[in-house]
């Protein structure tokens, strides 16, 4: 049985993991899934394969994680497959969850703009989280990890890179408008992230701590 220190130090290493992944999940259902707005990282590289080879998602998808934690795994350590696992699971049970209930916010599609701030106010925040701990809760964290830890790159310009990368590539079929939306979202989450990844770190990365 846990003491009740070793209880708190559970609380205080697994917590974050746990509350990140629900609120990117929450965003991601509430927001994101509702207007529309189109993502850069894996899950718009997905949808881009999808449009031009016709590769399912759930294939390329699963291919593309798969080969960012492999390679997380490798920079990274055991360590961050412990914490990856943890916010992975917690944001699958979250998302199912969420999708028992109808959607709790307003319906934004009607107001893309509004739509693209406050979805990457929830992605920001999440991953923030997440990140901050030393996990992922999707390739998209994983490779952004694995860049920042190989650059020296603040964690913030990793995510916006790979995002800016795939919506440039998203151009060939997605109309400028629209991708507009999403680089607003994808620039606010990165910098939220980023603030979120040092804070209270004199603006250097924080090392995860372990069990």
């Amino acid at each position: 049985m846990r003491s009740p220190n070793e209880g708190l130090r559970f609380l205080r290493c697994y917590g974050p993991l746990v509350l990140g992944a629900s609120i990117l999940a929450f965003g991601l259902y509430n927001v994101h899934s509702q207007s529309g707005i189109t993502e850069g990282g894996v899950l718009g590289m997905t949808l881009l394969l999808h449009h031009w080879f016709g590769v399912s998602p759930s294939v390329s998808g699963f291919l593309m994680d798969v080969s960012c934690y492999l390679l997380a795994f490798r920079f990274l350590g055991a360590s961050f497959a412990r914490y990856a696992l943890v916010a992975s699971c917690s944001f699958a049970i979250s998302y199912a969850f969420y999708e028992r209930f109808p959607p709790l916010l307003p319906d934004l599609s009607g107001n893309p703009l509004l739509a693209a701030v406050v979805g990457g106010l929830f992605v920001g925040l999440g991953v923030g989280l997440v990140v901050r701990r030393g996990g992922a809760s999707g390739g998209d964290d994983a490779l952004a990890l694995v860049i920042s830890h190989l650059t020296k790159m603040p964690i913030s310009r990793a995510y916006l890179s790979t995002d800016l990368t795939v919506l440039a590539l998203s151009l060939s079929y997605i109309p400028l408008g629209r991708i507009a939306y999403s680089l607003v979202t994808v620039t606010i989450s990165s910098y939220v992230i980023g603030k979120i990844h040092t804070y209270g770190n004199g603006g250097s990365a924080p090392r995860p701590r372990h069990l």
